[in-house]
């Protein structure tokens, strides 16, 4: 049966066969009160997370949609690398060539829409005097 993003809106009641966790368990195997449930099993998966984005867009909630994507896209990334990326995009805290250098290192990473937004952050954070000195 293919994804109707339209009508199986919530994945996990409607479409729980498309849900499973970063390990390959299905989401109607995945017991929590369970031992042996890691917590890296509890993440969302990329997959998971562009279906969501294909339920979201098809609501007519495309800036929902587009922070899912880039959600999809680091999804993998270390939760240190997230945090770096985080405040590095704080006003003040990177000059422009160093936000040109995340977006390079996330395009090489399969992260191009969050490369772009980095990219547009960029030139927005110029724009406004918002980059480092």
């Amino acid at each position: 049966m293919a994804f109707d993003p339209s009508s199986d809106y919530p994945l996990g009641a409607n479409r729980p066969d498309l849900v499973r966790t970063p390990g390959g368990i299905a989401l109607d195997e995945l017991e929590l009160h369970g031992a042996g449930v890691e917590t890296e099993e509890l993440r969302a998966t990329p997959e998971t997370l562009r279906l969501q984005a294909d339920v979201a867009r098809a609501g007519g909630r495309a800036q929902l949609a587009d922070n899912l994507v880039r959600a999809a896209e680091l999804a993998l990334l270390p939760d240190e690398t997230i945090l770096e990326l985080y405040a590095a995009l704080r006003p003040r805290r990177s000059s422009s060539a160093e936000l040109g250098a995340w977006a390079e290192r996330l395009d090489e990473w399969g992260a191009a829409v969050t490369a772009a937004f980095v990219r547009e952050a960029a030139q927005v954070y110029a724009e406004r005097g918002l980059l480092a000195a």
